[in-house]
């Protein structure tokens, strides 16, 4: 009996599920290196679904492009329910998520550029300017209490607008081709979940199945098919009271479970699985690693800081509630957790490179493991601005 209250106290605590994804991590890049590293990668590259509607893909494409469409849709909705009666209710708190994330991501590209300036790694410029959301507040929640919720709330947020952003690069820089009819179709959906917003539709179901079309053609669009979970969060309905369960909020709950112990844990296994070869350490110390590396640490810490600092100093944002200018260091030291979208960029930099594209492999891994844990450091030993008054 004791044991079932202590599994049931272990899931319920936010820390739970960083725990969790650091053991997939750390289970994925054993078998990664071990003997069954070609039958795992042979998993992933098993194609699953039907040739009908061009439905057949490989496991590694469900998992990032399927699953995590539903974790985007559970932080889109925390993030909408925050910017409707939240940390994010007033325009100073708002803006300053976006002014981070673009501080974010020029920052990075510019310092990767100045170490690959017209060289062969030229191209890999859109590399380090992504933050990886899913390891990013995996690592701030197993913080708990010692940083304020605002702190995560603003992590969330800015790592959501960085994101958009490389998918944006992505699109316009990386992408061969966009079909624009499935574009098109796309945004007619867009505008249809508004209008079922704006005549007060309750129902989930009004919202569910028009988001499952709208994954859909994003993906045949050419267009990273994750967005279709934050344009989705931003049009179900919510509401300021407290005292009625708004559709928002009940399917928050719901996906918080399954996000939290399947999804992001399947996440971390499909996409860690990184063998290492020779010459990955030596490939650090080229334009190529050096750009990655500092792009991703030093980068994003003083991209983010640097434009948070104008945008509060000139008043057209604040802090985050509560919190401190350490505190910030440490969101920018997370935030140079790149890694998935990172990675992403890096195989459509550097296609049929093979070598290089493991050179640049080690170095997100690098980079991430770095931010990973300063970050943390940075802000478990940070102090909000917290008196006892309003911790009573």
């Amino acid at each position: 009996m004791k044991l079932t209250v202590y599994f049931k106290k272990f899931f319920e605590s936010s820390q739970a599920s960083g725990v969790l994804l650091i053991l997939c991590v750390a289970l994925a890049l054993g078998i990664a290196n071990s003997s069954m590293a070609e039958s795992f990668q042979n998993l992933l590259d098993k194609e699953i679904g039907t040739h009908l509607f061009h439905l057949k893909y490989p496991v590694s494409i469900w998992i990032n492009d399927g699953l995590m469409a539903i974790f985007f849709l559970l932080v889109g909705l925390e993030i909408k329910r925050e910017v409707v009666e939240g940390e994010l209710s007033s325009f100073k708190n708002a803006s300053l998520p976006i002014f981070a994330a673009i501080g974010g991501m020029i920052i990075p590209a510019i310092i990767y550029a100045a170490f690959n300036y017209d060289g062969e790694y030229s191209n890999g410029w859109g590399i380090p300017m992504a933050t990886d959301i899913a390891f990013s507040l995996a690592i701030i929640s197993m913080l708990g209490k010692k940083v304020p919720n605002s702190i995560k709330i603003f992590l969330a947020a800015l790592a959501i607008v960085d994101d958009l952003g490389a998918i944006l690069v992505i699109a316009i820089f990386y992408t061969d081709q966009i079909d624009w009819m499935n574009l098109t179709v796309s945004f007619g959906i867009v505008g249809l979940l508004f209008i079922l917003n704006y005549l007060k539709f309750k129902k989930l179901i009004f919202y569910i199945i028009p988001g499952i079309f709208l994954w859909y053609f994003l993906h045949h669009s050419g267009i990273h098919a994750t967005i279709a979970g934050v344009l989705l969060a931003f049009s179900i309905p919510t509401n300021i009271s407290r005292i009625k369960i708004s559709p928002l909020e009940k399917l928050e709950h719901q996906l918080h479970f399954p996000v939290s112990f399947i999804i992001m844990p399947v996440f971390a296994l499909a996409n860690t699985n990184i063998t290492f070869t020779n010459g990955m350490v030596d490939g650090l110390f080229s334009g190529l690693g050096l750009g990655i590396v500092c792009g991703l640490v030093l980068g994003k810490l003083i991209g983010i800081n640097l434009f948070s600092y104008v945008a509060i100093k000139s008043k057209i944002s604040s802090l985050p509630q509560n919190s401190t200018w350490m505190q910030m260091l440490g969101v920018g030291l997370l935030a140079g957790i790149g890694f998935t979208m990172s990675i992403f960029i890096a195989l459509l930099s550097f296609k049929g490179e093979i070598q290089i594209q493991d050179e640049a492999k080690f170095a997100i891994l690098i980079a991430s493991f770095i931010a990973a844990v300063s970050g943390y450091l940075v802000l478990n030993i940070s102090k909000s601005n917290v008196t006892e008054a309003d911790e009573d």
